[in-house]
């Protein structure tokens, strides 16, 4: 008998298997244990999400949301991908993309990296640069509606896209990994947030296990975020972009879950820079800027667990690697254009591993 089913549906049953064969393919990202004096009584965990196939962490969010959007019909064979993105989704969408088959487009800031720009096109994807970040949302919508394609729109699809109850999500991987250590319950997780995915994913899982962890999300100077979690309005805006490529954004977007958060850190952008210049010192990771804005953050938790005299350990993320961003956040001739000196806060990184006292 012939199926009832439409040549759609056949297709997306198809493109579900190459995702998932995919995931099947690629094996965990690593967790490093980045050495700390030992004195300290705290272990540090950083999971390097730069070893995806795409390069970062928002390989997980672009294979949730091409799932979502094949289950939802919204991705049919013909279907033009449509993201608005500062790089990093875009650069993971298009390898997806490209996967099955599909035309992209990312719009995205003229200021994006040269890098991220490249690695689009190096996966098949076409770039639509804009002046102001704030173009993007509504540019990209236009696209989709002129090409009759999908705009994926990470910033209110993260969230819901992703299973937070585990089924190999990032807070499940980070949980198995650590089964075999001294403190197999993190004090803390911290990360930041660009669309608010991974701390609603994280966040959530953490309540749903009922574990004795805390979640910390850091936030880059300027954005919207960190603000409006402390003022606790909802939609609140800066207006202004974030100068941390990847996270941090002018209002709060959609799926950034507040009531999940436990505590928030707000980061100068000078300082993103200082610590992840610092991590490759202290433990050869090449890591691009919003690590650093983790490991700002990070760097005031374990200051605090050792006045206090608590053992434990942290878990952060390595976002993506450096190799994204030597032509500006490596290059000194564009931080000074940027009036970024990381210096100052390079000094306080020095003090704290020297003292264990956090001054910065």
């Amino acid at each position: 008998m012939k199926s009832p089913r439409s040549a759609d549906r056949t297709w997306a049953d198809q493109a579900i298997r190459k995702i998932t064969a995919e995931n099947n393919r690629s094996a965990d990202t690593h967790l490093y244990a980045v050495p700390l004096p030992e004195h300290w009584g705290v272990q540090l965990y950083l999971k390097d999400e730069s070893t995806h196939r795409s390069g970062s962490l928002k390989h997980r969010l672009a294979r949730s949301l091409f799932l979502f959007g094949l289950v939802n019909g919204w991705i049919r064979e013909d279907t033009t991908i449509v993201e608005a993105s500062s790089g990093s989704t875009a650069v993971s969408e298009a390898y997806f993309a490209r996967l099955l088959g599909l035309p992209f487009v990312a719009v995205m800031a003229r200021t994006t990296s040269p890098e991220k720009v490249a690695l689009i096109e190096q996966f098949g994807g076409a770039c639509l640069l804009v002046d102001h970040a704030s173009e993007v949302y509504a540019v990209a919508e236009e696209v989709a509606a002129t090409s009759k394609g999908h705009y994926m729109d990470q910033f209110t699809y993260a969230e819901r896209a992703t299973d937070w109850r585990g089924n190999n999500n990032i807070a499940e991987s980070i949980f198995q990994q650590l089964e075999l250590e001294e403190h197999p319950v993190p004090r803390w997780i911290v990360v930041g947030a660009g669309t608010g995915g991974t701390s609603a994913t994280i966040g959530r899982y953490l309540r749903y296990n009922c574990h004795d962890t805390a979640l910390a999300v850091v936030d880059p100077e300027n954005s919207a975020f960190y603000p409006g979690w402390r003022a606790g309005v909802p939609g609140f805006s800066t207006g202004v972009p974030s100068r941390i490529e990847g996270i941090g954004r002018p209002k709060m977007e959609p799926s950034f879950i507040p009531s999940v958060i436990d505590r928030m850190i707000q980061v100068p952008d000078a300082a993103s820079v200082a610590a992840m210049r610092h991590l490759h010192t202290v433990a050869g990771l090449h890591a691009g800027p919003s690590t650093g804005t983790n490991l700002w953050g990070v760097w005031q938790l374990v200051a605090e667990m050792i006045a206090e005299g608590t053992r434990g350990s942290i878990v952060s993320l390595m976002c993506d690697g450096g190799e994204r961003y030597g032509g500006n956040y490596y290059n000194p001739a564009w931080l000074a254009s940027q009036g970024l000196a990381p210096e100052q806060h390079e000094a306080a990184i020095t003090r704290f591993f020297d003292t264990g006292i956090w001054s910065g």
